[in-house]
């Protein structure tokens, strides 16, 4: 079909992370086998499309951020959206899809789709297709993939619906005048419209690559032991079907090595989010004993000759390089081996099929090989579909091949989900499965998202330690499993606990003799302030604290604050302060003894610990958890909350932690109010609303 007889179709997205705009860009290559053209734009571009006008359907690709936040990419948008000014008919016109991305492990899930949706509805916009949304808890394609699917029938029809409304509208006269033809008339354009989505279907099978592969010449045959699958190999239905995979995305990366010399980028132009600040690392401490199942460190930065500001209760994010070893691994199975250290330049190849392509922002023009891989890629990221598609094209070995094709398809999605996903398998696991599979940088550049700073809870006050930031973090362990033979640790808390290594043991340093300093680590950081995570902005109102494990990190903040303020005003009334804290041994991965000291000096009122390993010899077993103190304390916290408005703050992990606790306090609510569990649900809700019930949480 010409390009002149294409439908269009505007395709609006706003992504954090670059997962909402692969999404569209996957939607923008499917558009052509359908006949339908795509005008694909940022959400930010507001001087590109114009929603006030706009005549054809509309899709949106919207993903949410922070606590339930539309993305920054769409934050004008929602802005002019939300003007109060604005009639209820403002976008009657406007015919609307919209596909939201979000992660059912934090509270507002898909909140950033869902503004977007409830806003548009409220001035007069029209579905003409379900909102879908997508959850990356358990995978964002189990939603994704057959949207997409059903979009394209959605949008014809929309598209049809148009062109009929538009030729009444031109042709009302003539319509009224020959009313014995128009049944005749109607019929003829169904049954045009019926063939025609026919020649499209039939077309679009024909012009991509979302089509059947039939097993034929690529058949893997198993031995008759493999009875299960695997990474690298499929079982039936799997390996003995057709397979639907999907459109291969077109290259638009070129890379060309250089014999000239230079320097690198500074690492403050890879952060888009403002300033970053280059400060040492004065201190570091283990907080757990060496038998403890996990291992906190706590680390001192001296931000005293900086302009770094923070309030107890802030993030900070840290700007950190991926693993030395798995870059050099990496570079030998690219072998690049020897051409680490050349300087590369990176540009959109001439003549490609991407629409709008351009350079990632987070890769330099110019710099080495080696600084791309380490600081600019995220090569731990668990591979997308499009990615193992693009793979395919890579793989010598025929088996190799149809693995590879059989994960990224809609009948290995199970196999994608089970042997990639869950086992948090990365690019560098990928290519030792697949020998075969020899990727070009260009399509590394191309497919792996930008290497993310990671994001940490102060654990002090510039108030009670002046040019001082502390922070706490569990050293993350990922053990081997089938997919994934070696171990692995945190790309950012292993590099850090590898980088104050010769402050935790002095000893065992060879730099410099006894006695001596060597000038100390340093580390890039910008602040990241949490909006609503802070301390009562009355001192007289009470709180309650809840944050087991390293999620007691930003109440020592709190804790530090508020003795500093009583040593300041001895005139001030300070509500009590609770804090509920758990750990697994009591001496093994008690983080923070000094508590007790905190408790003495009355600044913390109501200390209440719990330890979920322990064996007691008790008769009445003790509290494993901290949602079960919380219980035991029921009339302390609900009085707390509701006669004396206090504040309640939890921070931990989400999943095995913050919903507990959620819990816990609807049943507090329920018991001491004699209410129903909804009515308790409702006044949670509410202290949410009121920025009472606040949640510093991960997953």
């Amino acid at each position: 079909m010409c390009c002149e007889s294409k439908r269009r179709f505007l395709l609006l997205y706003a992504t954090q992370k670059g997962q909402a705009k692969a999404i569209a860009e996957e939607i923008w290559q499917q558009a052509g086998a359908h006949g339908l053209e795509a005008d694909m734009h940022c959400m930010s571009e507001m001087d590109k499309y114009n929603l006030e006008t706009e005549k054809d359907p509309v899709v949106i690709v919207i993903s949410t951020t922070g606590t339930g936040d539309p993305p920054d990419t769409a934050r004008k948008f929602v802005k002019k959206i939300q003007d109060k000014s604005l009639p209820p008919d403002h976008f009657a016109h406007l015919q609307y899809g919209l596909l939201g991305l979000g992660d059912s492990e934090y509270m507002f899930f898909c909140n950033g789709g869902r503004t977007v949706d409830r806003r548009l509805q409220e001035l007069g916009a029209q579905h003409f297709y379900d909102t879908g949304l997508a959850d990356d808890c358990v995978g964002l394609e189990l939603v994704v993939d057959p949207w997409i699917d059903g979009l394209w029938l959605a949008l014809r029809e929309a598209l049809q619906l148009q062109k009929e409304k538009e030729g009444m509208n031109n042709a009302v006269d003539a319509v009224s005048s020959s009313l014995s033809t128009a049944p005749h008339a109607v019929h003829e354009l169904k049954l045009s419209s019926e063939l025609q989505n026919l020649k499209l279907e039939d077309e679009g099978a024909r012009g991509s690559d979302i089509l059947s592969h039939k097993v034929d010449d690529i058949n893997l045959v198993a031995p008759a032991r493999d009875t299960e699958p695997s990474l690298v190999h499929s079982v039936p239905p799997v390996s003995q079907s057709a397979l639907n995979i999907p459109a291969l995305p077109p290259e638009y990366i070129e890379v060309e090595f250089q014999d000239t010399q230079g320097e690198n980028p500074h690492l403050s132009s890879l952060i888009s989010e403002g300033t970053t600040f280059e400060v040492p690392v004065t201190k570091a401490v283990q907080l757990t004993r060496e038998d403890a199942i996990k291992t906190a460190l706590l680390l001192e930065l001296d931000i005293a000759d900086t302009a770094f500001e923070y309030q107890p209760g802030d993030a900070f994010c840290v700007i950190c390089p991926n693993n030395v070893s798995e870059v050099e691994k990496l570079l030998h199975i690219l072998g690049l081996s020897e051409k680490g250290d050349d300087f590369v330049c990176v540009k959109v190849k001439q003549g490609t099929k991407k629409k709008g392509a351009s350079r990632p922002q987070h890769i330099p023009e110019r710099s080495t090989l080696k600084f791309i891989l380490t600081w600019c890629l995220e090569i731990r990221a668990i591979p997308k579909k499009a990615f193992l598609r693009a793979l395919v094209e890579c793989t010598s070995d025929v088996g190799e091949k149809r693995r590879l094709q059989e994960l990224c398809s809609r009948q290995g999605a199970s196999d994608y989900t089970c042997f990639i996903r869950d086992s948090n398998v990365c690019l560098l696991d990928l290519l030792r499965a697949f020998p075969s599979c020899k990727p070009s940088l260009s399509l590394l550049i191309e497919h792996l998202p930008k290497l993310q700073a990671r994001s940490y809870s102060v654990s002090s006050s510039n108030l009670y330690q002046p040019g001082r930031l502390c922070f706490v973090f569990n050293v993350v362990e990922f053990p081997t499993g089938p997919s994934r033979p070696v171990s692995r640790k945190g790309v950012c808390t292993g590099w850090l606990a590898e980088l104050v290594a010769p402050l935790l043991h002095p000893s065992k340093s060879s730099l410099g003799t006894k006695g001596e300093s060597s000038s100390p680590e340093k580390i890039s950081i910008f602040p990241r302030p949490n909006n609503a995570f802070h301390l009562p902005a009355d001192p007289s109102v009470p709180f309650v604290m809840v944050g087991p494990g390293t999620g007691i990190s930003p109440f020592i903040g709190f804790l530090q604050h508020r003795q500093k303020l009583r040593e300041q005003h001895t005139d001030w009334e300070f509500g009590e302060t609770w804090l509920f804290f758990g750990c697994r041994h009591q001496d093994r991965d008690y983080l923070f003894k000094q508590l007790q000291c905190f408790l003495e000096s009355g600044t913390l009122t109501h200390l209440k610990v719990c330890f979920s390993r322990d064996s007691s010899t008790a008769e009445v077993a003790p509290p494993k958890y901290v949602q079960d103190v919380l219980r035991l304390c029921a009339k302390e916290v609900a009085r707390v909350l509701l006669k004396e408005r206090g504040y309640f703050y939890v921070c931990g992990d989400k999943k095995h932690m913050a919903d507990d606790v959620s819990d816990a306090v609807v049943d507090i609510l329920s018991m001491e109010m004699e209410a129903d569990k909804l009515e308790a649900m409702k006044i949670l809700a509410m202290l949410r609303e009121a920025k009472r019930y606040l949640q510093d949480v991960w997953s």
